[in-house]
């Protein structure tokens, strides 16, 4: 799965979800791209379940790019644990998600099987997508 080599602090604050992305909103590398449209935290397993669901389909073919990473620890205290002692211990990665983040880009394969590929993923995520293209928005 996904996660930083090294980071400057262990343990992270949730923050919050306001607001729409100003980085990564617009596609950068490839014909077709699944954006967000609404806000929440996306998994390492949820994007390599969305990576494996457009490779699969695309049949390898193409060209992808992944457009997020997991950076940001998710902590979580012992099972049966009393309230207090602290914050609990790291146990996985997410990626904060923005509405209009783009999340993946595809380029060379045909529009049809694009569009059926970026919405197999879509429905991966714990949050509503959309595929749109460098040339309109499908």
């Amino acid at each position: 799965m996904l996660s930083p080599k090294k980071v400057k602090y262990r343990k992270q604050m949730k923050g919050n979800m306001r607001g729409t992305a100003y980085r990564g909103s617009t596609i950068n590398f490839g014909e077709y791209a699944l954006k967000a449209m609404e806000c929440g935290r996306m998994t390492a397993q949820q994007i390599e379940a969305a990576r494996i669901t457009i490779s699969r389909t695309v049949k390898r073919g193409g060209k992808m790019w992944i457009r997020v990473f997991p950076d940001k620890p998710l902590t979580k205290k012992p099972a049966e644990t009393r309230m207090g002692k602290g914050k609990g211990s790291p146990e996985s990665w997410v990626a904060p998600i923005k509405p209009g983040r783009i999340l993946y880009e595809l380029t060379g394969v045909d529009e049809e099987l694009a569009i059926k590929a970026l919405r197999l993923a879509g429905n991966k995520l714990p949050f509503a997508t959309k595929v749109i293209s460098r040339r309109t928005t499908l």
